[in-house]
């Protein structure tokens, strides 16, 4: 089962961009799909983009034109490029492999990277 550890957060202002990392440990990751969840304070967690093993991207409507998902199968990692951020894009996002995201979606899913977007 791989593991993955989210990086790159920070604060910056509306308008800005960010790159989040999300670094993969595990035999299984060039065949897995990855997805990037966010969730904002008081609020429910929410899918944001996912890469498929052969490079297919979906991405939720909020975040379509200004994020972009990408996937580095030699460094094992999976990379979030955020651009033309606004404040309610603040959260603290994860990166799960798929199926496990949908197996675990009301558990514990950990620290994450947290984005603070200041308007």
């Amino acid at each position: 089962q791989v593991q993955l550890v989210e990086s790159g957060g920070g604060l910056v202002q509306t308008g800005g961009s960010l790159r989040l990392s999300c670094a993969a440990s595990g035999s299984t990751f060039s065949s897995d799909t990855i997805g990037w969840y966010r969730q904002a304070p008081g609020k429910q967690r929410e899918f944001v983009a996912l890469i498929s093993s052969t490079g297919n991207t979906i991405y939720a409507d909020s975040v379509g034109g200004r994020f972009t998902i990408s996937r580095d199968n030699a460094k094992n990692t999976v990379y979030l490029q955020m651009n033309a951020l606004k404040p309610e894009d603040t959260a603290v996002y994860y990166c799960k492999e798929q199926q496990a995201a949908l197996n675990n979606w009301f558990a514990d899913w950990g620290q994450g990277t947290q984005v603070s977007v200041s308007s």
